[in-house]
């Protein structure tokens, strides 16, 4: 089964419980915590609008509020890269969402349109900077005309706001999959498995699905280089990640000592090196400080190495540079 990552994330939500994960650990609404989430539902998520243009939303769901079939509707849009006019693309798809339910006469009791939850769930590498509400789109050129601007705010959920320290503390889903995607080293990455292991042990359902999602994870990201067998288990995943993780810092060695062999001469290899290096504390720490950029390109091969057979095992970058270097 080949998935690429927002299809990995639409396939991770398509299961009530992690939807409900997303809105207990990551959405601070006493509001919304309350609602009964046994009631979840999947509703469709593709509509036509009046023009005939095809639009397929991610992902939609519904839950009962009270003691009433009133809806509430999450709108889910993935996002791996940031979107200037995100704001935008959510007012057109709440659009068509309320279009849908008009023709297929879902509305409330006394004909007014239920209530929408746009969320962005954001997994790219950079810090999320794009306006969360349309109106802040549109130049208000003369006075008077921000009264007409369109009025709707997006929820943003951006997993580079939280620490490896506070999604661990939350112990649900969502958090783990947080988690996944940028492991601390590879022995965490095992750790987390078994947590899901255990979690899941009576749902042998959600254990093949998060099986699926983690090898299709592993298997697209460069950074790891490794080939896996289809798995539809958890722990037989587990056990196979046991010698095969480790191969991800092996091969960005490779890469950049195949750098300097090309080129011929040391400072080729510790240029390839220092590359490397690079790639790996950004991938595990996020944005590296200009302090730490500069200490590397100065330093010479035999410290690089050092760095390298430790970035795997260090808590923070503080830990590899030392405060003064990170500050």
């Amino acid at each position: 089964m080949t998935i690429d990552h927002d299809a990995g994330y639409r396939f991770l939500f398509s299961t009530p419980e992690l939807v409900r994960d997303l809105i207990l650990g990551f959405i601070p609404d006493e509001w919304l915590h309350g609602l009964d989430y046994a009631t979840l539902e999947k509703v469709p998520g593709s509509y036509v609008s009046d023009d005939l243009r095809h639009r397929a939303d991610d992902v939609v769901w519904r839950v009962r509020v009270g003691g009433e079939w009133v809806y509430l509707y999450l709108l889910i849009e993935f996002q791996s890269g940031v979107d200037r006019y995100m704001a935008l693309r959510i007012l057109v798809y709440v659009g068509l969402l309320y279009q849908d339910l008009l023709r297929r006469g879902e509305t409330l009791a006394d004909g007014r349109l239920p209530p929408v939850l746009p969320i962005v769930l954001y997994n790219g590498s950079a810090r999320w900077s794009a306006a969360d509400d349309v109106g802040d789109l549109i130049f208000p050129r003369y006075r008077g005309w921000s009264r007409f601007k369109p009025r709707l705010r997006y929820l943003l959920i951006d997993e580079n706001a939280y620490s490896d320290r506070q999604l661990a503390s939350l112990q649900n889903l969502v958090a783990a999959v947080f988690r996944l995607e940028h492991p601390a080293s590879p022995g965490a990455m095992g750790e987390l498995l078994a947590l899901l292991e255990d979690w899941l042990v009576d749902r042998p359902d959600l254990r093949r699905m998060f099986a699926v999602w983690i090898r299709a994870t592993l298997m697209r990201r460069a950074e790891y280089r490794i080939l896996l067998p289809q798995v539809d288990d958890l722990q037989e995943l587990r056990v196979m990640l046991a010698e095969r993780l480790e191969q991800w810092a092996d091969a960005y060695r490779a890469e950049g000592e195949a750098k300097g062999k090309a080129e011929g001469k040391a400072e080729g290899r510790t240029e390839g090196e220092a590359l490397a290096l690079q790639k790996l504390l950004s991938r595990r720490f996020g944005v590296v400080p200009a302090a730490v950029l500069e200490q590397i390109s100065n330093a010479p091969i035999e410290q690089i190495d050092s760095w390298l057979d430790r970035v795997l095992d260090a808590r923070s970058l503080d830990e590899l540079f030392g405060p003064t270097a990170c500050g």
